[in-house]
């Protein structure tokens, strides 16, 4: 029913437009006092429950940052049935982001481009917002990820993000610092080792006892990923998000010309899950079993879902698949984990 849906009236909106329809709607599950009712239908199984970060996860599939920048949203997106949701990316000053058109569907490759720019209300707006939510019993696992303000020279970051995580870790369930869009001047350039260690040891100090994880891009080298992570371990980081978007363009269905057209920006979706995984199993490889990993990066189905927690993920999170699967995406996520899970619990029992 959402297949046709999509295909008969929203593919032929503008996407951000299409976002921000399906974002009020959202938003308005629980002040319409549908969202516990919509709950019923959509919780996950207490047996997909995950204990990570000094947290309780009601289930490993939750929503990346990027679908809830200010968090509005995030509520709603627990009455779907997501775990946790990542709010965000969130920066010290308010601004308003590119220019339009910001982001575009590829359709043939289920996927999306964006140079949206970080646009978000600032640090402060989202204080009071995050703070009414903290108080709130029935949610969602909140995390905010953070990045640098556009009009912050590189050379300032660290002070832009101490203020963003003085602000914000009070309200956060976990921080996340965001060194890896490619939509930020600059930006990518503080994974380099010498620019990422103080940049991470202020935020920690700033952070608090809140949970603190850094996400990084799928462009980086796997030395370089491996350097990242003897960083974390070295400066007692509680995990990693692998990955953000992709620069490249590789192997898509899309026309290359139709690709072109479309201009720079972050590449997400199905095109991104093979690199998404390599990093993931990479960095299992580095770092102890209890540090919090986090994948992200071409996720859509259950069976995806299940590939990354099989390959060592302790999260896994989604946000481009929202577009193509519908509003009962985390629901079908969940139903699928669990019979996996149920399935090779018979299977042990059968083989014993």
């Amino acid at each position: 029913m959402y297949g046709l849906l999509f295909s008969l009236f929203l593919s032929k909106l503008d996407p951000e437009d299409a976002h921000h329809l399906a974002f009020r709607v959202i938003r308005a599950l629980p002040t319409l006092g549908v969202g516990r009712v919509v709950e019923r239908f959509t919780a996950p199984d207490p047996a997909l429950a995950v204990e990570t970060l000094g947290l309780r996860f009601p289930s490993p599939f939750g929503v990346a940052a990027g679908f809830d920048k200010d968090g509005f949203a995030v509520r709603g997106l627990g009455n779907l049935g997501f775990g946790h949701v990542e709010v965000g990316t969130i920066t010290a000053i308010a601004q308003p982001g590119n220019e339009r058109p910001r982001l575009f569907r590829l359709v043939a490759d289920r996927a999306l481009i964006n140079r949206m720019g970080f646009n978000n209300g600032g640090a402060d707006a989202a204080a009071g917002r995050l703070s009414r939510l903290s108080r709130r019993p029935h949610r969602p696992v909140l995390g905010v990820n953070i990045g640098k303000s556009r009009v912050t020279a590189v050379e300032d970051a660290v002070a832009d993000y101490e203020r963003s995580a003085s602000v914000l870790a009070p309200f956060a369930d976990y921080l996340v610092v965001n060194v890896s869009s490619p939509n930020t001047p600059g930006l990518r350039g503080l994974q380099e080792l010498d620019a990422l260690a103080p940049l991470l040891e202020a935020v920690r100090a700033a952070a608090g006892r809140t949970p603190l994880l850094v996400k990084i891009a799928p462009d980086l080298a796997d030395e370089e990923v491996r350097r990242i992570c003897a960083l974390v371990l070295r400066l007692g980081l509680d995990g990693i998000i692998a990955t953000n978007t992709t620069i490249s363009r590789d192997g898509l269905k899309t026309p290359a010309a139709e690709v072109e057209a479309k201009g720079a920006g972050g590449l997400s979706g199905a095109p991104l899950a093979a690199r998404s995984l390599e990093v993931l199993r990479l960095i299992r490889a580095e770092v102890p079993a209890e540090l919090c990993v986090v994948s992200v990066g071409g996720v859509e189905t259950a069976a995806d879902v299940q590939d990354r927690l099989d390959a060592g993920a302790t999260l896994v999170q989604g946000y481009s698949a929202f577009i193509y699967r519908g509003p009962f995406w985390a629901r079908q996520v969940n139903r699928g984990l669990l019979r996996f899970r149920r399935s090779r619990e018979q299977a042990g029992s059968r083989s014993r």
